[in-house]
């Protein structure tokens, strides 16, 4: 594959529905009004890289949807099992900034399809114990799938911003890829694995295959791509660099964060106990699982629509304070109606997801890669880090008790949101504290 550069943008711009990190470069381009769709000889890259998108993101909520089965097969405890889960978003994690930073300073396009690559093929061969049939082999190629997964999401945000040349609606169709993707891996996993065990794993790299050949497709047509004059000059960055307001948030985001990746971990073991067992079992895990994902193509959609309204810092504030319910249903309540608390969880958690990003952005407006790196990247570790505690307190109690303390989490987020204000965007002054009702 050819590596001829492809130039983004000469200097980000806050996205404000946009999930996906922006990074900058010096590079001369012009954008179109962020509010404008993608011209139409942008379109077809687009949806290339928002195909492969989600072929990447399978590998993100495929590492959760096999626990089950390796705690069935290789007789793994929950914090062994829960493990596996931290390698892989703690690599993925850290790395991602690393990454980021480095697509803040060249255009590595050739990255898509290699980081395509080596997502897949950790995950698909974790199955089979990494060859050789150890836990530590498993962890390493879960491990290599995570940095696969890092290594893709900076350079595929800085490339699908060169073909959507601004535009929220087209950005927001390259991070539903994404979400779907990461929605439709326990489906997968339930299809490969239920049928022939974990030693079909190997199946699970079909998507990668699938996902690196869009890649290079994605990068050929945007060599030459049409409607690229017109556009006007994107504006700079807005304001100083409030660390302060930038670190709470990100501690709202942690806290989010282990709620997400504790019920990730767990919430398919935990639907056998509560609603099914035996082979019904099996899939009531699984359906619980794509649930609980589900929310992340729902919640990117409404999250934007909500903050164009009331405002990004309102609506996070207000999804955290209506998730403390929702994951004390999912705690408490037995039966079938658990997947309705499920679904409510979801929904709370992914609703402010895109928004912590471009808040973050223009909270630190001379820092956007930071910022992106930081939000996507070491705050989720931390919900990785938190899943092995939570597995010990398991095996130790019970994995209702072990959940139960996820319920204060989103309280906290809300209490750290509380006190902030919404930043400044390109042309607009930045918006003063206040107090009023939509400080709920």
């Amino acid at each position: 594959m050819s590596t001829s550069r492809i130039d983004p943008p000469p200097t980000p711009v806050p996205q404000e529905h946009s999930p996906t990190p922006v990074t900058s470069s010096t590079s001369p381009t012009s954008l179109t009004s962020p509010a404008s769709r993608a011209p139409r000889g942008s379109r077809t890259p687009l949806n290339l890289l928002a195909l492969s998108h989600a072929c990447v993101d399978v590998y993100q909520g495929a590492v959760a949807a096999l626990v089950p089965y390796f705690i069935a097969e290789h007789h793994y405890t929950y914090a062994a099992a829960s493990g596996i889960v931290l390698a892989a978003s703690l690599l993925s994690s850290v790395a991602q900034p690393l990454f980021g930073a480095l697509t803040d300073k060249w255009a590595m396009p050739w990255l898509l399809p290699v980081s395509t690559l080596l997502g897949g093929l950790g995950v698909a061969l974790s199955g089979v114990g990494g060859i050789g049939g150890s836990y530590a082999l498993t962890l390493a190629v879960i491990a290599l799938s995570g940095v696969g997964v890092a290594a893709y999401h900076p350079e595929s945000a800085r490339v699908a911003r060169l073909a959507s040349r601004g535009s929220h609606t087209a950005m927001g169709w390259f991070s539903l890829g994404g979400n779907l993707g990461f929605a439709t891996a326990p489906l997968l996993v339930s299809a490969v694995v239920a049928t022939g065990g974990l030693r079909a794993s190997p199946l699970l790299v079909v998507p990668a295959l699938a996902g690196a050949a869009l890649c290079v497709a994605a990068v050929r047509s945007l060599r030459n791509p049409a409607g690229s004059d017109g556009g006007t000059a994107a504006p700079g960055p807005v304001g100083e660099d409030d660390w302060r307001a930038f670190l709470k948030m990100s501690g709202a985001v942690i806290c989010r964060s282990v709620v997400f990746m504790g019920l990730s971990a767990f919430v398919a073991l935990y639907a056998r106990e509560r609603v099914g067992s035996g082979h019904t079992g099996e899939l009531v895990g699984t359906a619980a699982l794509f649930t609980l994902y589900l929310g992340g193509a729902f919640g990117t959609v409404v999250g934007g629509r909500l903050a164009t309204r009331f405002g990004r810092v309102a609506v996070v504030r207000r999804s955290y304070l209506l998730t403390v319910p929702a994951v004390a249903g999912v705690v408490c309540v037995p039966g079938p109606l658990l997947y309705l608390f499920i679904a409510l969880t979801s929904a709370g958690l992914y609703v402010p997801f895109s928004l912590h990003v471009t808040l973050g952005q223009d909270y630190l407006p001379h820092r956007v890669g930071t910022a992106s790196g930081v939000t996507l990247g070491l705050t989720v570790s931390v919900g990785g880090l938190a899943s092995p505690l939570i597995g010990a307190f398991a095996d130790a109690t019970s994995l209702q008790l072990a959940l139960a303390p996820l319920i204060a989490l989103p309280a906290v987020g809300w209490l750290l949101m509380r006190g902030l204000h919404e930043p400044a965007q390109p042309g607009t002054p930045p918006s003063p504290p206040h107090h009023s009702v939509s400080s709920l």
